[in-house]
């Protein structure tokens, strides 16, 4: 795997992001999201045809599928072919998904599918949060490209933002945003999915060979809310007037 950051960060500081939208032509929405070395490549792409459970209801649906392309890592990740996902994939692209569902207001969307992928190019810790951030923007410039369409074009189809990000213990510690080195060292790391507005979508918090106590999980969820903060005003200058809440 890639290793930490040349210069060190302090245990509350966020690694650099960098975002470039429309980095793609083809999809409504195209974002290249890097937290550090972790690069990924979100598009959004909006289908007139929902799932067939949904047909008719008058109501839309957004899902997200995730891939860490073989040279994204080393060794080299084999491709997953013919729709056979491993377990790891499978749980990342639903959380996608759920993340930004929850933000979402489905009915003002009207009967159409917007598809999110976020494709791994580089990997170096935090591939399932950055693609929840990047994938988000993606998601706002593919919804203004059909904001005229909409049932009501006065009713945007998403009532926040969202945004993830990791934090764990190393070393007795507890850091913000963690790279490969630090979350392989980790005692404890957890993963959370907020709203701009500091609401919570999912916690996953896992105690590697360890535990922890109720002061060590509010220290952590304080300082995801820290990071979570930040990401918000990232987020909110990468996209400028195209940013849709107050």
């Amino acid at each position: 795997m890639p290793s930490a950051e040349q210069k060190p960060r302090r245990p509350n500081e966020l690694r650099p992001v960098r975002i470039r939208r429309r980095f793609t032509r083809a999809a409504a929405g195209s974002v290249l999201y890097q937290a550090g070395r972790t690069t990924v490549l979100c598009t959004a792409s909006v289908s007139d045809q929902v799932p067939s459970w949904l047909a008719g209801q008058g109501r839309g649906w957004i899902t997200a599928e995730y891939s860490m392309l073989p040279g994204s890592t080393a060794p080299r990740k084999s491709r997953e072919r013919d729709g056979r996902l491993d377990g790891r994939t499978t749980e990342i692209q639903r959380l996608i998904g759920r993340s930004l569902r929850a933000v979402a207001d489905l009915a003002a969307l009207g009967e159409r599918l917007i598809t999110v992928d976020c494709d791994v190019l580089e990997a170096d810790g935090g591939t399932r949060t950055a693609s929840i951030t990047g994938g988000f923007l993606a998601l706002i410039d593919a919804l203004h490209s059909i904001e005229r369409a909409l049932p009501d074009p006065g009713r945007f189809p998403l009532c926040d933002s969202v945004a993830a990000v990791s934090v764990g213990q190393v070393a007795g510690a507890t850091v913000l945003d963690l790279d490969y080195q630090q979350d392989a060292a980790a005692s404890v790391d957890m993963n959370v999915v907020m709203t701009g507005r500091g609401r919570f979508i999912e916690i996953q918090g896992t105690g590697e060979e360890s535990t922890f106590a109720d002061d060590d999980l509010e220290r952590m969820l304080q300082l995801a809310r820290q990071g979570i903060r930040r990401l918000t005003e990232i987020q909110r200058g990468a996209l400028g007037r195209r940013w849709p809440f107050a």
